[in-house]
C-alpha cells in the first residue's frame, strides 16, 4: 500500500467523521431524540441515570444505512 492510498483512506475517514459529527449536532437540536419511548431515565436523591436505548437503536439504523451507501460507493470505483 503506497502513501497515496493511505492518504486517500485518511481523507475519506476524516470526511465521514465530520459528517457524523454534523449529524450528531443536528440530532441534538431535535427535541424528540433522547426522549423516545424506550429511553430509560432514573432519577433519585443525589443521582440520575439515563439509558437512551431506543435513541441508540434509531441512531444505529441510520448509521448502518449511511455506511452501507459509503461502502457501496467506494466499491464501485
Amino acid at each position: 500500500m503506497d502513501i497515496g492510498s493511505i492518504g486517500r483512506i485518511l481523507l475519506i475517514a476524516g470526511v465521514v467523521v465530520a459528517v457524523i459529527g454534523g449529524a450528531l449536532l443536528l440530532l441534538a437540536r431535535i427535541p424528540l431524540f433522547g426522549n423516545l419511548p424506550g429511553d430509560i431515565r432514573i432519577e433519585g436523591q443525589g443521582f440520575s441515570c439515563f439509558v437512551p436505548i431506543a435513541s441508540m437503536i434509531v441512531l444505529s439504523i441510520i448509521l448502518t444505512v449511511v455506511l452501507n451507501f459509503v461502502v457501496r460507493f467506494i466499491n464501485r470505483q
